[in-house]
């Protein structure tokens, strides 16, 4: 069985470190350090690592960027399913700087030529697994074309909104059963889908009854978990399915961690959190929403992004309870 498929990007970091985030007109000094990304990879990564068996299904270039795929998918256990494609492997360019923050900027590439051929020609894949996690940095009829094929299976369905900027549609949304923008995503999705504007930095500051409400206007069906950085998680079900919680809605507080790197976070949870719930589906949400919260935690605290996802035997041993 393949409990987790995830649907999306894999790129080449380029990651400079510097004290400050790069200014327009500005020449900094920095540190350099390359390796593989991509919030497809580092969520199927992440997956992988939090213990569940993961499909990854992704489009590669047919150059050394691909190879690298390749070869660190069959490290990591995770069955890969690559279209080839005439562009380039995908690339990044990330900045870094002291404080841990960061800024991105994504060459798609192979990325952009991505198509659903594994998804729709297997129909035993979706039949063995338990959840489709995905998110935007491939075409968005791809996205949108696995999440309804998923649905059809009875496979549930995990959007990561991301990035920000990225195109989407209410369809698109509605396929999704968890939704887990960040707060600039939440923001971004209210601005284009709903005509509510919310400034990003003052999301965590809403009240709880609020933020509930925007997140059912958002998503009348489904799921939303917002998470909110340094300050934790917040998630919204529709009344009439809790997923085992007790309430509606609630807050999950961030763990106390030393970050000196948020590059890979918002994927690590993604990542934890479609293994949790391959794992155990039958498990309160709040479970499996914390345990994602810890595994990000964990994340942050060395550098990179695929490679700085963490064994599900450190996540245990950090938090035993």
């Amino acid at each position: 069985m393949n409990p987790v498929i995830v649907v999306g990007s894999f790129n080449v970091d380029h990651v400079w470190r510097c004290a400050e985030l790069p200014a327009v007109g500005a020449t900094i000094a920095g540190q350099y350090a390359t390796g593989p990304g991509g919030k497809g990879f580092n969520q199927a990564v992440a997956a992988a690592r939090a213990g569940a068996r993961t499909v990854f299904v992704c489009a590669l270039g047919d150059d050394p960027g691909g190879a690298l795929a390749r070869a660190l998918a069959a490290a990591e256990g995770i069955d890969l399913r690559a279209e080839a494609s005439g562009q380039p492997t995908g690339t990044a360019g990330i900045y870094v700087d002291a404080r841990g923050r960061n800024c991105i900027v994504i060459g798609a590439g192979a990325n952009g030529t991505l198509g659903t051929g594994h998804v729709a020609a297997d129909p035993a894949l979706l039949a063995r697994a338990r959840v489709l996690l995905a998110q935007l940095e491939s075409p968005v009829e791809t996205i949108e074309a696995a999440l309804a094929l998923a649905r059809e299976a009875g496979v549930a369905t995990l959007l990561n909104p991301a990035p920000a900027n990225a195109s989407s549609s209410i369809g698109l949304l509605r396929l999704a059963d968890v939704l887990t923008p960040n707060e600039t995503e939440f923001a971004a999705l209210l601005a284009r889908h709903v005509g509510e504007r919310v400034d990003p930095e003052s999301v965590a500051a809403l009240g709880g009854g609020e933020l509930h409400a925007l997140c059912r206007k958002l998503l009348p069906h489904g799921s939303v978990v917002v998470t909110l950085g340094s300050i934790g998680v917040f998630v919204s079900h529709p009344d009439a399915q809790l997923r085992g919680d007790a309430q509606s809605y609630y807050r999950i507080g961030a763990e106390s961690v030393a970050a000196s790197d948020t590059t890979g976070a918002g994927d690590a949870f993604n990542g934890a959190l479609a293994a949790s719930l391959a794992a155990a589906p039958e498990e309160a949400f709040a479970v499996h929403v914390r345990f994602a919260n810890r595994y990000a935690a964990v994340s942050t605290e060395r550098p990179g992004a695929a490679l700085s996802m963490p064994l599900l035997a450190e996540v245990r041993a950090r938090f035993p309870g």
